[in-house]
Formats: structure tokens, sequence, C-alpha cells
């Protein structure tokens, strides 16, 4: 971690005590002409826009007088419905130096759950992007059970009755403003982030600015990156990961944001920027290997075997320093010799070359997944957190330490416990709250010694490190007795790279089955390398050839698992999961309720039933 640079700011000396607006502040003094935002105009082939730290100082303060002139204020809970574009990052901090609470709200919401964080955050005032977004909150502004007085729309259609964004910076100053900027204290509610429901409805996490500081100091302690890193925002803003990655951390550390509102272009923004860091969750990962697999598998043998080689390379010189060990001067030169000659210019197609810190979290990391990119010399740091964690609360890191297939050791701010059942306990400062409830209070949810119960099932080893078992609530219990992992499954049947998506069933059965869903970017490769004529996954899920392969590969997994773990029958669907299908979470996680229910027939059959 770097030291502070001189400032003019006051600042507390404890770094745990400054808020987000201090760290504005600082950055606009410290640091006026560095890039904090860029984003690409709407046009096709649009240019760039960048705002510096002394310029995004200004216009939240322009942005927060505009939203105060509405009646906006301290301790107000404010939605927002948009991508990740400017008006969403900026009213974000601008809310915060009023002192009002920022609520993101996922874009695939359904009307149900937008309804709910309405009437449970008591919000007056909801910001959202354009026409699509205004036809979902406007029947909310005449429903008497919610408080929803207003709209502010990014992209208003001529004529229409809400208020336009871009109005918001000239609307008149409010008497005694100046007072009320920037007063908040360590404390405050800095956001409530709603957790995305893979089971029953969202609930409101309430996260202080104390909370969000001690985790991002805790993250510094174990992530090693340039000072002013470049961060590609590509994730929903209402999800934890890009509340901290995209938010918190970049005015923490004064880096730069580049935002991506359309998230299956990242890879053009990573192109572009060639980042030094790159988050993803485990599916984005799995994606862009299944992408790169798909070349590989067209290249000729000789130019494919050298690249073999030169992966072997790079996971033995991971391997040694996963162990903390120096590799020997042979390996480290023969490493150094195929990442220059071989990788480098691979991932600089894809525009990883400059990645310092590759990081996951959300879910378990199949374990073909990172044994792939530990071949490109990149050890993916895997880390697992909550919501209700301010985010990271384990991680793996090339600074302290890490073990490929865990995610890592406990942060500073985060003391681990396994009880007797093996869910994972956690505790620190950087722990939540509670929940917000309909009253305005919240709900404390740790028990008397200060302990969340996560939901989560794991071990630590002789090491510390943290290995993830699976959500205490999708264990299998099988008619037999036996607990069984879905995700454990699940993992082995995704190692083959036809198969994209899977999900496991079995509650109450003598044994498991499962769906498969064919890999859209790895399917269609496979089909060409080996003379399989059909195009489409449906058309792919119905050849014999590719029934073939799958039955193989399921085979193949159930060799590396035990009697009770196997899978004796699968469906191969024909089209993939998703957030606007509604078998996905925004986050990417599996909705399991969902899938069953929606392939309920499928599932029956299976067992004959």
């Amino acid at each position: 971690m770097t030291s502070a640079p001189r400032t003019t700011v006051d600042l507390p000396d404890d770094p745990v005590e400054r808020t987000l607006p201090h760290l504005l502040a600082r950055n606009a003094d410290a640091h006026p002409e560095l890039p904090a935002l860029s984003w690409q105009s709407a046009e096709p082939g649009g240019d760039w826009v960048t705002l510096s730290w002394a310029e995004v100082h200004e216009r939240t303060r322009s942005l927060a007088a505009g939203y105060r002139s509405l009646g906006v204020g301290r301790g107000d809970h404010v939605l927002m419905m948009m991508s990740n574009r400017p008006e969403h990052w900026l009213t974000d901090l601008a809310l915060v130096r009023l002192g009002a609470v920022p609520v993101s709200v996922y874009g695939t919401s359904a009307p149900e759950q937008i309804t709910h964080i309405a009437r449970n955050c008591r919000a007056r005032l909801a910001v959202v992007e354009g026409a699509a977004q205004v036809a979902v909150w406007e029947p909310l502004l005449t429903d008497a059970d919610t408080p929803l007085e207003r709209l502010v729309v990014a992209e208003p259609e001529p004529g229409q009755a809400h208020v336009p964004y871009a109005d918001l910076p000239h609307a008149p100053v409010p008497e005694g403003f100046a007072k009320e900027l920037d007063a908040a204290r360590p404390d405050d509610p800095l956001t409530v982030v709603y957790t995305s429901g893979t089971t029953g409805e969202p609930k409101g996490v309430v996260l202080t600015h104390r909370q969000v500081m001690s985790n991002a100091l805790a993250l510094d302690a174990v992530v090693e990156l340039p000072p002013h890193a470049e961060h590609i925002c590509y994730l929903p803003f209402a999800h934890i990961a890009e509340r901290m990655l995209g938010i918190y951390l970049p005015c923490h550390r004064a880096a730069h944001v580049y935002l991506c509102a359309d998230p299956t272009r990242v890879g053009e923004v990573v192109r572009k920027v060639r980042p030094a860091q790159f988050f993803g969750v485990p599916r984005i990962w799995e994606k862009l290997s299944a992408a790169v697999r798909a070349v590989l598998s067209l290249m000729p043998a000789e130019q494919r075997a050298v690249i073999d080689g030169a992966f072997e390379v790079a996971r033995e010189h991971v391997g040694y320093r996963e162990r903390g060990e120096e590799p020997p001067a042979d390996l480290a030169e023969r490493y150094a010799r195929v990442r220059e000659d071989v990788l480098l210019p691979m991932l600089a197609a894809g525009g990883l070359d400059r990645v310092t810190w590759a990081a996951s979290a959300s879910a378990p990391m199949p374990g073909e997944v990172v044994r792939f990119w530990a071949g490109f010399g990149i050890a993916v740091m895997d880390a697992w957190g909550l919501t209700e964690t301010t985010g990271v609360a384990t991680s793996n890191s090339p600074k302290t330490g890490f073990r490929l297939g865990s995610v890592g050791r406990a942060v500073g701010t985060v003391e681990l416990r396994i009880a007797d059942d093996g869910e994972i306990l956690v505790r620190g400062p950087s722990v939540f709250s509670g929940y917000l409830q309909p009253d305005g209070s919240v709900r404390p949810a740790v028990d008397a010694d200060g302990w969340l119960a996560t939901g989560d099932i794991g071990r630590i080893d002789d090491d510390g490190y943290l290995w993830l078992t699976d959500r205490k609530k999708e264990m299998i219990i099988t008619s037999t007795g036996k607990n069984v992992s879905p995700a454990l499954v699940e993992n082995a049947l995704k190692e083959h790279p036809l198969i994209g998506q899977a999900m496991v069933h079995g509650d109450h059965h003598s044994y498991l089955v499962a769906l498969l869903v064919l890999d859209a970017e790895a399917a269609p490769a496979w089909a060409a390398a080996n003379g399989v004529g059909a195009e489409g996954l449906a058309a792919l899920a119905a050849h014999p050839t590719v029934r073939a392969e799958v039955d193989r590969a399921v085979a193949a997994a159930n060799a590396r698992l035990n009697r009770t773990e196997q899978v004796k029958r699968y469906e191969l669907l024909a089209e993939e999961w998703g957030p606007a299908t509604g078998e996905l979470t925004p986050s990417l996680k599996m909705r399991r309720r969902v899938i069953r229910d929606k392939y309920g027939a499928a599932l029956a059959a299976l067992y004959g039933e």
C-alpha cells in the first residue's frame, strides 16, 4: 500500500474514520488532474470522455445541489436503476455528499422485486435510465402503499412529466446547502445493497462508511497494484463487488474507472484499457476460457504443441509461487522466455498482458478454469464474501500467499470460525450493521458474540485457507440420507469444454440427475473441429456426435466422484441460462428454484416420474 500524498484537506488521522466525502475532497486537492472516470459516448464508435478528480468533485457538488432542490436530505434513501453510465456513478457520489443513501436496483429485477424494495426503503425519489425503466417505475408513483413521489430520468422522452437528469446541475442552490454538504460521519449509512434474491425476497443490507473503509484498507493489504490503477466497471452497481471495486476503492485509491454500460462489450474495453487488474465472477472467467479454447482448437497441431508446452512451463512456475517457493533458475529462465515469446502476445490480443491482479468471487471457481489461466501465468486470486461482509472476507493474495482452489485466508478485518455443522461464521468491523426494516430501523443479524452465520459451508485447512463446499440451503440430501455438494459435482461436469452450465438435482431421491447446457463459445468450435455440421445450440444439443461426447464428459466426471455424487441421468438443454430469462441472478449465480420450476417436467422424466 502506497503512502497517502500530502494534502491540504483535513483528514482524520485514522484512515478507518474517513468518509467517502473525505476521500473525494482529498483526491480533488492532491490529484486534481488525475483521470477519475471515463466512458464512451453513446453513438457507434463514439469518443471516450474523461473527468479528472477535480472535475468529479465539482460535478458531484452541483448534482448534490440539484437533488437537494428536489427535497432530498440527509438520511433519505434514493433508488437508482441505470446501467454503468456516468449518471449512475456521479449520482451515487453526489447523494453521499448530501448525506442521502443511494440504493442501486438490478436492471433485471422483476416488478414485484422493485415494489418490495421501494416499499422497504421508503424512498420518495428514483433515478432511472430511460423509457423502459420509466414504464416499470411509473405505476409506483400512484401506489398507495409505496412512498415514491418523483422520477429523475437520464434519457427522457420528449414531453414527459418527469425530471430530466440534465436539469439537475442547473437547479438553484438551496439556502444553507454548503453546511449540509460533506457532513457524513463514519457510522452513517453509506448505502443499502439488496441481496440478489437467489432464495426469497431481496433483503436490504445496510453498510456504513466505517465498514466500507475497514474493508478497503484490508483489501489494500493483500492486493499488489500500481498507484492509480485502472478498473473496468461492468458488473451491476447493485452488486457489492462493483460497489467496492467500481466506486469505493477507486475513491480510496484515487484510481481510474472505465465504465462499460454493456457487459457483452467488456472484451472491447479490456483490449482498449489493458488494465493492471481484472475482476470477474466465475462465469466470466469460464466464458473467457471457453472463447480462448475455441480459438486454440482451430490452430494447427504444430502451433498448438508450442502453446501447450508454454502452458506447462507457466503452470509449473505458478506451482512454485503457490507454495511460496522460489522457482529454480532454469525454470525462471524458461518461463521468462515462453512468457515473452508465446504467452504475452496471446494475452495482448485480449488486452490482459498487463494484468498483475486477476480475481474472482461469488461462487467456487471450477478447478479446470483455474488451471487453464495458470497456463498463461495468471493465478486467479479467488476470494469469498457476502454483501453482509461488505464484500471480500477472505482472499488469496500474491503478497501473503495463495492456494488455487481455495478462497484464501481471512482479510485483516475478519475472524473466521466453522460451526459444528460446517457453516462458516464471521465477525469483525467490516460485517454489516443489519437488515433495513420498513419502519427505517435496522435489524442486526449477528449473535450475542458478534458472529454472523453466512449460510455457506466450508473448512479451514492447517494454513488458514478457507475451502468452500456449498451453500447450506443448497446441499442435496438424498433419500439415503447422504449430503452432496451440488457445486462440487457441477464443477466436475463443467471441466469438459463442451459443458458451459450445469445444475445437479437429487433432494430426497436415491441418485442424482443433471440439467446440462452446451457452452455457446466452445460448442461451435468443437463441432467445427470434429466435422459436425449442425449450427446453433439447439441443433448441436440434438446431434448424436455431440451427445456421445457429452456422455463421455459425464462419465469422466463420474469417475472422479464418489458413488453418491455421481450423475446417473442428464438432460442436454438447447439454450443458455441468463439473468434476462431468470435462471441466473444479475451477478450470474444460479437461481436453483427457478430452474427447478422451469424444467420440472424434464427433471421428473429423468426419474421416470
